[in-house]
Protein backbone atom coordinates (compact mmCIF):
# COMPACT_ATOMS: atom_id res chain seq x y z
CA UNK A 1 0.00 0.00 0.00
CA UNK A 2 1.19 3.46 -0.77
CA UNK A 3 2.01 5.67 2.13
CA UNK A 4 -1.07 8.08 3.01
CA UNK A 5 0.84 11.51 2.56
CA UNK A 6 3.53 11.66 -0.33
CA UNK A 7 5.53 14.97 0.94
CA UNK A 8 4.60 17.99 3.57
CA UNK A 9 5.74 21.17 2.06
CA UNK A 10 6.64 24.50 3.63
CA UNK A 11 8.14 27.09 0.56
CA UNK A 12 8.10 30.76 1.15
CA UNK A 13 6.60 33.15 -0.92
CA UNK A 14 8.56 32.90 -3.87
CA UNK A 15 8.32 29.08 -3.67
CA UNK A 16 11.74 28.06 -2.29
CA UNK A 17 12.49 25.24 0.34
CA UNK A 18 11.99 26.47 3.87
CA UNK A 19 11.29 22.87 5.19
CA UNK A 20 10.36 20.07 3.13
CA UNK A 21 9.94 16.25 4.13
CA UNK A 22 8.91 13.16 1.44
CA UNK A 23 7.49 10.12 2.17
CA UNK A 24 7.46 8.34 -1.20
CA UNK A 25 9.71 7.44 -4.04
CA UNK A 26 7.50 9.56 -6.70
CA UNK A 27 10.43 12.26 -6.84
CA UNK A 28 13.53 10.12 -6.95
CA UNK A 29 16.33 13.08 -6.83
CA UNK A 30 16.64 16.19 -5.60
CA UNK A 31 16.11 18.24 -9.03
CA UNK A 32 12.68 15.70 -9.35
CA UNK A 33 11.50 17.31 -5.98
CA UNK A 34 12.53 20.89 -6.35
CA UNK A 35 10.96 20.59 -10.09
CA UNK A 36 7.94 19.25 -8.01
CA UNK A 37 7.91 21.76 -5.65
CA UNK A 38 8.14 24.59 -8.88
CA UNK A 39 5.18 22.88 -10.20
CA UNK A 40 3.02 23.30 -7.23
CA UNK A 41 4.09 26.99 -6.00
CA UNK A 42 3.30 28.17 -9.91
CA UNK A 43 -0.10 26.37 -10.33
CA UNK A 44 -1.53 27.79 -6.42
CA UNK A 45 0.56 31.42 -6.26
CA UNK A 46 -2.46 32.80 -7.99
CA UNK A 47 -4.80 31.45 -5.60
CA UNK A 48 -5.83 33.08 -2.37
CA UNK A 49 -5.76 30.40 0.25
CA UNK A 50 -5.25 32.63 3.09
CA UNK A 51 -8.55 32.10 5.27
CA UNK A 52 -9.48 28.36 3.93
CA UNK A 53 -7.50 25.84 2.70
CA UNK A 54 -8.05 25.03 -0.59
CA UNK A 55 -7.42 22.13 -2.86
CA UNK A 56 -5.75 21.11 -5.90
CA UNK A 57 -4.66 18.11 -8.41
CA UNK A 58 -1.21 17.79 -9.78
CA UNK A 59 0.92 15.08 -11.63
CA UNK A 60 -1.89 12.35 -10.21
CA UNK A 61 -1.55 13.55 -6.27
CA UNK A 62 -4.42 15.53 -4.32
CA UNK A 63 -2.60 18.64 -2.74
CA UNK A 64 -4.27 20.54 -0.29
CA UNK A 65 -2.52 23.90 1.27
CA UNK A 66 -2.68 27.22 3.13
CA UNK A 67 -0.69 30.54 2.89
CA UNK A 68 0.51 32.68 6.31
CA UNK A 69 2.25 35.44 5.72
CA UNK A 70 5.00 35.07 3.58
CA UNK A 71 4.88 31.17 4.28
CA UNK A 72 2.83 28.51 2.06
CA UNK A 73 2.09 25.10 3.38
CA UNK A 74 1.39 22.31 1.22
CA UNK A 75 0.45 18.64 2.22
CA UNK A 76 0.42 16.28 -1.17
CA UNK A 77 -1.26 12.60 -1.19
CA UNK A 78 -2.38 10.22 -3.75
CA UNK A 79 -5.37 11.07 -5.67
CA UNK A 80 -7.43 8.25 -4.26
CA UNK A 81 -6.57 9.48 -0.79
CA UNK A 82 -9.46 11.17 1.43
CA UNK A 83 -9.18 15.13 1.18
CA UNK A 84 -10.58 15.69 4.69
CA UNK A 85 -7.26 13.16 6.36
CA UNK A 86 -4.53 15.30 4.11
CA UNK A 87 -6.59 18.59 5.21
CA UNK A 88 -6.37 17.13 8.61
CA UNK A 89 -2.53 16.86 8.47
CA UNK A 90 -2.08 20.18 6.60
CA UNK A 91 -3.79 21.89 9.75
CA UNK A 92 -2.16 19.77 12.25
CA UNK A 93 0.95 20.96 10.36
CA UNK A 94 -0.06 24.75 10.63
CA UNK A 95 -1.29 24.31 14.33
CA UNK A 96 2.28 22.95 15.14
CA UNK A 97 4.05 25.60 13.34
CA UNK A 98 2.19 28.40 15.20
CA UNK A 99 2.76 26.88 18.12
CA UNK A 100 6.47 26.27 17.78
CA UNK A 101 6.80 29.91 16.02
CA UNK A 102 4.60 31.46 19.37
CA UNK A 103 2.09 32.72 16.86
CA UNK A 104 4.82 34.98 14.37
CA UNK A 105 4.27 32.49 11.55
CA UNK A 106 6.52 34.15 8.72
CA UNK A 107 9.72 32.86 6.90
CA UNK A 108 11.86 34.73 9.51
CA UNK A 109 10.65 33.14 12.29
CA UNK A 110 10.94 29.68 10.55
CA UNK A 111 14.30 29.89 9.56
CA UNK A 112 15.31 30.55 13.14
CA UNK A 113 13.06 27.41 14.66
CA UNK A 114 13.99 25.49 11.68
CA UNK A 115 15.24 22.08 13.47
CA UNK A 116 12.08 22.13 15.45
CA UNK A 117 9.85 22.31 12.06
CA UNK A 118 12.04 19.32 11.08
CA UNK A 119 11.08 17.53 14.12
CA UNK A 120 7.30 18.41 14.02
CA UNK A 121 7.49 17.02 10.34
CA UNK A 122 8.85 13.42 11.48
CA UNK A 123 6.05 12.94 14.57
CA UNK A 124 3.36 14.38 12.26
CA UNK A 125 3.90 11.58 10.11
CA UNK A 126 5.06 8.82 12.32
CA UNK A 127 2.15 9.48 14.30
Amino acid sequence: ACPTIKNILLLDSEGKRVAVKYYSDDWPTNNAKLAFEKSIFTKTQKTNARNEAEITMLENSIIVYKFVQDLHFFVTGGDDENELILATVLQGFFDAVTLLLRNNVDQREALENLDLILLCLDEIVDG
